[in-house]
């Protein structure tokens, strides 16, 4: 065999021995407090085993080789591993955060502790500047070695956990909009920090609010220069797409469509047909985000194409399921916190799956992008 099949051998040798068997029905129901002690053991477990940061430095811990993460990923989603909800953040947007601006004493202070069970928060949205993150409010003035910080952060996924965040704010108020942001990295047990979570449409608290007054953040929290903050964001945001796209591919074409499939009647021709598009469909994400992470991007607007791919498919498929699944499906009012997009519970899914459509720029956003950027298409002229 080549090294990439002694590889993948290896790694569905380990997911049998210690993928949870019955975590899906553990983690249903479940508090916070549980919730977060089994994402907290999950981790540690692919963290010994070498799988849980594969995309980091060697020197941190990570190394492995593009075809190797494709593989692990691809392992992993076909024996419907819990995904790393609680860790995502940190091991994603921070890492790449500091591996591309962060100091040395940056990366030796955070990047240990992520391994360690630090967890993340991005403190990026607010009210008032979801898609136009540029029109942020929140302000940041330097006083002494510190700056004071205060505004609202909205939309920040895991706050009620995190340890940490990747917090942007307004330094330079007479700026343009994108050139007097800076980028810092803020302690959540400050004093002045408050976190309060929002109960989203199915029930669940995952979304928090997070109110800033007067937080004093050392200037050694800075990360870049200052009001460069939005260059260093650009790698944030990065670390949405590429190899956690392929992950979340792979999950929707492994568990997600083979349970799209058992819900659906046999002996239903237009249903028969509907499965058959979403098997297309699914193969051609799945080839797209591999070609992604295999060859890197060929175009500025690959990331944008990715994005609303996905979302797009996923929108369609759990609503599907709901709609396969009679009133049964719509009878089910909870699902394992640790699962991906696709759970099974298929009203639930569907509900969360607009998440997808909103967040990171919308899909309205996502196409301006593609016609722009991508095909060179005119901008829109400015509504006065």
């Amino acid at each position: 065999m080549s090294g990439l099949d002694d590889f993948r051998a290896e790694v569905r040798s380990w997911c049998r021995d210690h993928i949870p068997k019955d975590w899906r029905t553990d983690q249903t129901s479940v508090d916070d407090a549980e919730f977060v002690r089994f994402q907290k053991d999950w981790f540690a477990t692919l963290h010994r085993a070498g799988y849980a940061v594969p995309h980091w430095p060697a020197q941190w811990g990570g190394g492995m080789s593009v075809a190797r993460q494709v593989v692990l990923y691809q392992e992993l989603a076909a024996h419907d591993a819990p995904r790393l909800v609680l860790a995502f953040v940190g091991i994603h947007h921070a890492a790449a955060t500091l591996l591309a601006a962060g100091t040395e004493q940056q990366r030796r202070r955070h990047l240990p502790a992520i391994l360690d069970g630090d967890v993340w928060v991005q403190g990026f949205s607010e009210p008032e500047a979801g898609s136009d993150l540029a029109a942020l409010r929140t302000t940041a003035r330097k006083c002494g070695g510190e700056f004071v910080v205060s505004g609202q952060k909205l939309w920040a996924s895991g706050g009620l956990h995190a340890d940490w965040c990747l917090l942007l704010a307004r330094t330079d108020p007479d700026a343009p909009k994108r050139h007097g942001i800076s980028y810092f990295l803020l302690d959540m047990t400050s004093p002045g920090v408050e976190v309060r979570p929002i109960r989203n449409a199915i029930g669940d608290s995952h979304f928090c609010e997070i109110f800033l007054d007067d937080v004093r953040i050392p200037a050694a929290n800075l990360i870049g220069a200052e009001n460069a903050g939005w260059q260093v964001a650009q790698a944030t945001l990065g670390a949405e797409r590429g190899m956690t796209m392929l992950e979340l591919a792979e999950r929707l074409g492994n568990a997600g469509f083979r349970w799209l499939v058992e819900s659906a009647p046999a002996d239903d021709p237009v249903v028969a047909d509907r499965l058959a598009e979403f098997d297309t469909e699914i193969t051609g994400l799945r080839a797209l985000c591999r070609r992604l992470v295999e060859h890197g991007p060929s175009g500025p607007a690959d990331a944008s194409i990715v994005k609303l791919y996905y979302s797009e498919l996923l929108q369609r498929l759990t609503g599907f399921g709901a709609e396969i699944g009679g009133l049964r499906a719509h009878t089910v009012v909870a699902k394992p916190l640790s699962s991906g997009w696709e759970s099974r519970s298929w009203v639930l899914d569907f509900v969360g799956s607009w998440e997808w459509t909103i967040p990171g720029g919308t899909s309205e956003i996502q196409r301006s992008i593609i016609a722009e950027r991508g095909l060179g298409l005119p901008r829109e002229p400015s509504v006065t």
